[in-house]
């Protein structure tokens, strides 16, 4: 399996740091408004990716944190007369059912930045120590100058970040592209005690926070958008980075392409932007989700009426096929239906290149609708297998499915859970629990150890 690193721009060979456990992380939301189909084109795909390593044979904890203290929450919340967290809860039960309707169901834990405030003061305190901070007016930042590797992943020199990208313009600031790690608060915000005073978080250090509390410093991959490249990744890998004294913060840089609307980014700041409810007046699902795995996930993508249409017709021809083979009784036609799945495989282990195992499925309809009459029974519990295989982690197909938590993710949480709980960590064990929870699964503690069944 091939898969491409933005931080060396090639495709290298995927090796987990440790045996077949695979710990990927994906930046989530910012809980301000409604998830846009831009925001949810990364997690279909990451969704993808989860789900085809685990049916590649691989135990994958899927950790994606939830920004729900942040500037734009803030504004969000004075403009409409609620508090924060109100807001952030109302958007983020919003985003979970999103997640649902999309059959989004392979992150193992999200993990909300507001439950982590102890140890990302933890952090600043080892960042402050090691001389990689300074206090202004307005909060602790953090010294890009002294980080001499920032700016690697996006292929950007220091000296070229002084407009500083969402970052604060200020003339006491060293440098335009210094960040903030501790915001003093302002009256009216919510706030948290910190040895520099009342403030919250930065935006960088919420998931650097999170991903050394479950991962630690160094973990296989890490996802996000095209655009959070720079600032918001050079951001996470300075900080970690310059805690750890390690040389990278992940093995593996995983980005989406940006997803368009009438060939401009789809964005809120725009105005240029779907919510998933525009789409679902006249599409399912299943189709919206296949048009956008029909692209290269890398690529820029237009998201257009065509493009829905075109989805709509292939599944339906998909469908067709799959009818044909649930009631097949010919004699045999001699379709190599293995040839298909190699092809799939072939595909998805080229850096997950979903167009390419669609492709291939489209191929295994189009010999079935031609050998219709032949098709015998055997062979045709050949084909629906391969298509239940592919559809086990393109999820497009089979809209009918159980949306229970599979036995390979409990195990690999329980572990997780496990060490966590020897290590002493029992609010992140806790968290777990309470994940398992959410999806049906009640956990009994012993002196055995752990067990656990599936609610009726």
């Amino acid at each position: 399996m091939f898969i491409f690193n933005t931080m060396t721009s090639s495709k290298e060979k995927f090796k987990p740091i440790n045996g077949k456990r695979v710990k990927m992380f994906v930046c989530g939301i910012t809980p301000y408004d409604s998830p846009h189909m831009g925001n949810l084109r990364t997690f279909i795909f990451f969704d993808v990716v989860a789900k085809y390593l685990r049916s590649s044979g691989y135990e994958v904890f899927y950790l994606q944190n939830i920004t729900d203290i942040d500037d734009k929450i803030i504004t969000r919340a004075n403009e409409t007369s609620v508090s924060s967290l109100e807001l952030s809860i109302s958007f983020l039960n919003e985003y979970m059912e999103s997640m649902k309707t999309f059959s989004i169901d392979s992150v193992s834990l999200y993990a909300r930045a507001t439950f982590h405030i102890t140890e990302i003061i933890e952090q600043i305190k080892i960042l402050e120590d090691k001389g990689y901070t300074y206090k202004l007016e307005d909060g602790i930042y953090f010294r890009i100058s002294k980080f001499r590797d920032y700016g690697k992943l996006s292929g950007q020199n220091t000296e070229a970040l002084r407009s500083g990208i969402r970052a604060t313009v200020s003339e006491d600031k060293e440098n335009q592209g210094d960040f903030v790690l501790w915001k003093f608060q302002k009256p009216g915000e919510p706030f948290w005690d910190s040895p520099w005073g009342k403030g919250r978080p930065g935006w960088n250090i919420e998931d650097t926070a999170i991903t050394e509390e479950y991962f630690g410093d160094v973990y296989d991959i890490h996802g996000g958008g095209l655009d959070l490249i720079f600032p918001h990744h050079e951001g996470e890998i300075a900080i970690m980075r310059s805690i750890s004294g390690k040389d990278r913060l992940a093995n593996f840089w995983m980005h989406t392409g940006m997803l368009t609307l009438n060939g401009q980014k789809m964005s809120k700041s725009l105005n240029n932007f779907l919510i998933p409810a525009d789409l679902l007046k006249d599409y399912s699902p299943s189709e919206i989700r296949y048009a956008m795995l029909s692209a290269q996930y890398r690529s820029i993508a237009d998201f257009s009426v065509e493009l829905l249409k075109e989805s709509r017709v292939n599944l339906n021809y998909i469908k067709r096929a799959l009818r044909i083979m649930e009631n097949a009784n010919g004699n045999g036609s001699g379709i190599d239906f293995q040839q298909y799945k190699d092809g799939i495989k072939e595909s998805m282990d080229d850096d997950f290149n979903t167009r390419g195992a669609l492709r291939s499925i489209l191929d295994i309809a189009e010999k079935v609708v031609e050998k219709e009459t032949s098709l015998s029974h055997e062979e045709a519990l050949k084909g629906i297998e391969i298509l239940k295989w592919a559809d086990s982690f393109l999820s497009v197909i089979f809209i009918e499915k159980s949306k229970q938590i599979s036995s390979q993710t409990v195990e690999t949480l329980l572990s997780i859970r496990e060490d966590l709980r020897k290590k002493k960590l029992f609010r992140e064990s806790d968290e777990i629990r309470k994940a398992l929870k959410e999806s049906g699964v009640t956990i009994e503690d012993g002196k055995d150890g752990s067990q656990w069944f599936y609610e009726q």
